[in-house]
């Protein structure tokens, strides 16, 4: 298999505000409250929408202009609104649900430790602050996942700690024509061991204490499960690796075969769990679909096809960023504390 032969990008335009140069103002909305521009100089992700004048609300303001909100999200990725009245956790929550189809969603079948806020408002995830984590879409390892999902700085970092972005239209046509098919073909198999020994417990995961409610979500869900020694739980799950967005239509690589694996964690946790346990008791890990091991030139390729499409920017206070789940995949910096980003959720697929 060649992992040299990269596909031209040139195909897979970038949306463009006109020729607009970053920091420029694109357009003042029919109703001259908002002013939309581009963020970063070399990237359209994400739209920049700023208050064209003081006092503009920006949950009313989005209560009136959700088709536009929806259309700009689909087109860009992502949008940060920015230098908004947005001073407190209940703001961003009301915001959140005001421009989501059914409300804001409970954070169901974990994979990291968060910590609940408000509401169904949660903390990013509750790594160590020295730690990076990987790019990824969120629960697209599971059955059904969030369409949107929202990130709120209550808190600006000491240093560091941006939450990195992909656009995963382009990261799809960087990968190598032969491990998308390959992928295509097998699928991706997410195998998961739960305990308190590493990782989370299944109550965590399944928010429940009941081992029948597991099992009789797990079957609805097609999921296979195996109760193990000790109270422990593993689950495998067959899934796509790429998908087509059900209102866009793009073909994307929406997948948590990179974030899983383990070759993808930071050396000393990759070497500890594998002094402790053995491949299939790892706390997450992936294979192709038929359960063979994904070669490490193809995690290679998969991760330097993330790192090459990655953006960030810094943080500022009271930034709220808005993003389709499914065409952009998220991460996150090392950082200097203190740092508070809040993360809230909608929209789950399949309904």
């Amino acid at each position: 298999m060649s992992l040299s032969n990269r596909p031209s990008l040139k195909s897979l335009k970038k949306p463009s505000l006109g020729g607009i140069g970053p920091r420029k103002v694109a357009k003042v909305s029919d109703i001259e409250l908002v002013k939309r521009s581009q963020l970063l100089p070399d990237s359209s992700l994400p739209l920049l929408i700023e208050p064209a004048a003081a006092g503009v609300d920006l949950i009313s303001w989005g209560k009136a202009n959700i088709k536009a909100i929806e259309s700009d999200m689909h087109r860009f990725g992502g949008i940060l609104f920015r230098g908004f009245d947005v001073p407190d956790v209940d703001v961003f929550n009301t915001f959140c649900n005001a421009v989501s189809e059914g409300g804001t969603l409970e954070y169901k079948e974990r994979s990291s430790p968060r910590s609940q806020i408000s509401g169904k408002v949660y903390t990013s995830t509750d790594y160590p602050h020295e730690q990076r984590i990987f790019l990824h879409n969120e629960n697209s390892y599971a059955h059904r996942w969030p369409q949107k999902i929202f990130f709120y700085c209550d808190v600006e970092p000491g240093g560091g700690g941006e939450t990195p972005l992909a656009d995963m239209r382009r990261v799809l046509q960087r990968i190598d024509p032969e491990i998308r098919r390959k992928f295509a073909e097998k699928q991706v198999l997410y195998v998961r061991n739960f305990s308190e020994l590493a990782g989370l417990p299944w109550q965590s995961v399944f928010n429940t204490d009941d081992p029948n409610e597991v099992e009789e979500y797990c079957s609805k869900a097609g999921y296979e499960i195996e109760w193990r020694q000790g109270s422990r739980l593993r689950t495998r799950r067959r899934g796509p690796a790429v998908v087509k967005h059900p209102r866009t239509g793009d073909e994307i690589w929406f997948n948590h075969a990179t974030f899983f694996h383990i070759s993808t964690m930071a050396e000393p946790l990759r070497e500890g769990l594998l002094a402790n346990f053995a491949r299939e008791d790892l706390p997450n890990n992936t294979y192709y679909g038929d359960g063979s091991e994904i070669e490490a030139e193809v995690m290679d390729a998969l991760r330097d096809a993330y790192e090459k499409e990655t953006i960030a920017f810094p943080w500022q206070k009271n930034d709220l960023l808005m993003l389709d789940n499914m065409l952009t995949a998220h991460a996150r910096a090392p950082f200097t504390p203190p740092r508070r980003i809040l993360v809230s959720m909608s929209e789950a697929y399949p309904a």
